[in-house]
């Protein structure tokens, strides 16, 4: 499930490169005082993911009553609607929101639901991090100057192999955290694109880090119900890792027979 929020900037300022985890951390200000409110000290998956602020300038630059949109989304329907009353709240209020330097009003909240046919193409809207670990370096045949200790960034230098297969593995471990059941299934993706590498950079804990991450395009012949399944559970919560940061987010550009 989606929530589509309608901005309305309230002033004129420069759109923030790393809003990453001043994003993240307006989602957690809603969540106070509720059952989610130590979702952000869970060491485990947080179940969301979130578009970036999105038309973009060209210029990056925002001017004062230009209209911008932000999706938030999740497989938990009780934390998406937690989520839409407090950003009601905030709109009948008429109370400003700030990502960092950036402030807006709230002008619409609606909720979307995303299903995918059997022929579809998805795209990553936000880079999609893969982090290969260290005990699958023979496994993937990492060169010897790539290798760090614990895990390596994805990238295209790395077999295409790797970053198919930790995807999917990622996707079946999460699927079955959240709904506390197994799931079995041959292969997820069937056609797969890489589109460019992006590189990050995230403030965490005061400290600015820079993630590797890469933009792909999914189109699929024909899906079978397994596959639909954790796909549109992967569109709710995000592909690969660090999706609480926005990462991973994903969108069903088109709902039609793929041509190969």
């Amino acid at each position: 499930m989606r929530l589509i929020i309608q901005l309305k900037a309230v002033k004129n300022f420069v759109y923030d490169l790393k809003y990453y985890h001043k994003l993240q951390g307006f989602i957690y200000s809603l969540l106070k005082d509720t059952a989610y409110s130590i979702l952000h000290d869970i060491k485990t998956y947080k179940f969301f993911c979130f578009s970036n602020i999105f038309p973009v300038n060209e210029d990056y630059v925002i001017n004062s009553g230009e209209k911008k949109f932000l999706i938030i989304s999740s497989p938990d329907r009780i934390f998406l609607k937690i989520i839409e009353n407090k950003l009601k709240e905030k709109q009948k209020n008429c109370e400003e929101i700030r990502i960092g330097e950036m402030c807006f009003e709230i002008e619409n909240v609606k909720k979307l639901k995303v299903k995918i046919n059997k022929n579809s193409v998805l795209i990553s809207a936000t880079p999609i991090i893969i982090r290969i670990p260290e005990r699958n370096y023979d496994k993937y045949n990492i060169p010897e100057h790539m290798r760090k200790k614990r895990y390596v960034y994805w990238r295209p230098s790395i077999d295409f192999t790797a970053f198919i297969k930790q995807l999917e593995e990622n996707l079946i471990k999460k699927y079955k955290t959240f709904y506390k059941e197994d799931f079995e299934i041959d292969r997820i993706f069937e056609y797969f694109r890489y589109k460019k590498p992006v590189a990050a950079h995230v403030v965490i804990n005061g400290k600015e880090q820079i993630f590797i991450g890469s933009i792909w395009e999914f189109s699929f012949s024909y899906l079978t119900k397994e596959q639909r399944k954790i796909l549109e559970f992967g569109i709710d919560c995000g592909f690969g890792e660090r999706n609480s940061y926005g990462f991973g987010f994903v969108n069903l550009i088109k709902n039609k027979r793929v041509k190969i």
